[in-house]
């Protein structure tokens, strides 16, 4: 946790994200080749603390009032793909609303919602929406603790978008913007994220369920098993994820709450989770051929190297890690692990829609 009590600016980007009693924060300023200084990040847990003693130890760390981009995390909201509705565009929110309300896992009457279309809106994507579903309860209670830290809201903005911007970011600074860029980030213990990028436009989306304890398994004990051939012909259902119940579109769910998940060994949980980034890449490789992938960036703390030459063995991929030292000075030290629950965050910085949630 990096704090250097150092006074806001008019110029200072607060971000933040609260989900689960937990509040993560980057505080940068924008310079002018388009780079960031980054201030002052951390976590910060509220424990059994009630909300008045949490919102002055926020404010003991100098978090008070502001503009703030609020980042809604992957577990506070549905990610759903789904046929664009035949409509004006002005349409399309209201037409969506109605076409997901047996798709998602809360009242249509309680979420707030919007569209974002798939890559460029044309060709393949051209009849695609990404529809954002989140239950309206969690947006309040981000809203209710800027109130009460006097933050002046300026966007909510999601994970899956904020990796956009930051997988765009490396993709531009390395001269491949119109390749298609990969980017697995692991924030938390229990579920990866994995976008696919193309010209700053987010094309795929697909959320991996992690065995619990997979940051702390052994990846190399795992040997490499060949996919299967498959056919040539991909069904529209294989391509187009559905987060319907808004977990992994055809992840695996390794809580150990099943006989047979509980059942597998280290290695077999390890194993799936391959198969399950290798199942993604194919169906990306398949789906659209005319864009193959250039290559995957990785996240995950201290073990992001590790991942990364762990995939590149494996898979045979060109993987890496997310390079964030040029782009944002200052966003090193403290804890790994909360650093990397605040990566996501930086994306938000990079943001350029003008929509708000």
């Amino acid at each position: 946790m990096r704090w250097p009590w150092t006074r806001k600016s008019s110029k200072d980007q607060l971000v933040v994200s609260w989900s689960g009693k937990t509040l993560a924060f980057v505080r940068a300023q924008e310079k002018s080749d388009g780079h960031f200084t980054v201030l002052q990040w951390g976590v910060a847990h509220q424990g059994a603390d009630s909300m008045d003693d949490f919102v002055r130890r926020l404010q003991g760390m100098g978090l008070k009032g502001g503009v703030a981009h609020i980042m809604l995390r992957a577990d506070q909201y549905q990610l759903l793909q789904v046929e664009a509705p035949p409509v004006a565009p002005e349409e399309l929110r209201s037409a969506a609303r109605y076409q997901i309300r047996d798709m998602i896992s809360t009242h249509i009457d309680d979420i707030t919602m919007d569209v974002l279309r798939v890559g460029d809106g044309q060709n393949k994507a051209a009849n695609q929406l990404f529809v954002v579903a989140a239950p309206t309860a969690n947006v309040r209670e981000g809203l209710d603790l800027a109130e009460t830290m006097h933050w002046a809201v300026s966007v909510i903005d999601v994970q899956e978008t904020a990796q956009r911007n930051l997988q765009s970011a490396m993709a531009r600074r390395e001269g491949r913007l119109d390749s298609a860029d990969a980017f697995l980030m692991i924030a938390r213990d229990r579920q990866a994220v994995l976008t696919i990028s193309v010209n700053d436009e987010l094309y795929f989306s697909r959320r991996l369920d992690l065995p619990e304890g997979f940051m702390d398994m052994a990846w190399d004990s795992v040997n490499a098993v060949v996919a299967p051939a498959v056919d040539a012909y991909t069904p529209v259902a294989e391509y187009v994820p559905d987060y319907s119940v808004g977990g992994a579109a055809h992840g695996v769910d390794y809580s150990g709450a099943s006989t047979a998940s509980a059942a597998l060994d280290d290695g077999d949980k390890v194993q799936r989770v391959l198969d399950e980034v290798r199942r993604s890449i194919e169906l990306w490789g398949r789906a659209w051929s005319n864009m193959p992938l250039a290559g995957l960036r990785v996240s995950a703390g201290d073990r992001s190297q590790e991942l990364a030459t762990w995939l590149r063995r494996e898979m045979g991929l060109t993987a890496s890690t997310m390079d964030l030292a040029t782009q944002f000075a200052g966003f090193e030290g403290g804890d790994a692990a909360d650093r990397a629950y605040c990566v996501p965050l930086l994306g938000v910085l990079l943001r350029t829609e003008t929509r708000k949630l």
